[in-house]
This record gives C-alpha cells, sequence and structure tokens, in this order.
C-alpha cells in the first residue's frame, strides 16, 4: 500500500476549493453532514467503511443523531493533512450525492 504524502498548506487550501462545504482547521479538514435519522446516519458510515479499510485510512466520525461530522488527518504522520485524507473526503462527498 502507498504510504500517504503529508501536504503544504498551499495544497490543501487548492484542494479544498474541490470539496463544498469542507474546512481545514487544527491541522484537520472537516465536514458536517445531514441524514433524515440516525439508522440513516449509520447506515452511511456502514457504506463508507469498506473503502476506508481498503485505503487503510479511517476518519474521525461523530454521530449527532441525524449529523455526522467527519475529521479527517494522518495520526501515524504526526496529525498531518494527506493526499489520503483528501481521498477519503472525495469518496464521502460521492456516497452522499448517491444516496
Amino acid at each position: 500500500m502507498e504510504k500517504p504524502h503529508i501536504l503544504s498548506q498551499e495544497k490543501i487550501q487548492e484542494e479544498l476549493k474541490k470539496l463544498e462545504g469542507w474546512t481545514y482547521n487544527d491541522n484537520k479538514i472537516s465536514k458536517e453532514f445531514k441524514f433524515n435519522d440516525f439508522m440513516d446516519s449509520l447506515n452511511f458510515i456502514n457504506v463508507l467503511a469498506p473503502f476506508c479499510e481498503q485505503l487503510d485510512h479511517h476518519p474521525d466520525v461523530h454521530i449527532f443523531y441525524s449529523k455526522v461530522l467527519f475529521e479527517l488527518q494522518r495520526f501515524d504522520l504526526g496529525g498531518k493533512v494527506t493526499d489520503k485524507d483528501f481521498m477519503v473526503a472525495g469518496e464521502i462527498e460521492r456516497l452522499y450525492k448517491e444516496k
């Protein structure tokens, strides 16, 4: 599996322009998504999980009943944002638009 690459501040800002609503703060990218209810929130995470496992890159997931906050950074690289964070963010966006 290819090692993730730490991104510069400039590259992070450039990548954020491609993902509507995502923000960069405290060395992580994040976005909150709204769902119909708690089960809808959980089902979405379960659909996303295999992609994250395959990529070996897992978001922090905070469930607030019908809202889910995803936060992405790479802890094993000192809590930095990497190219894999944006891969996962892109997949989250793709799956959310399909639901």
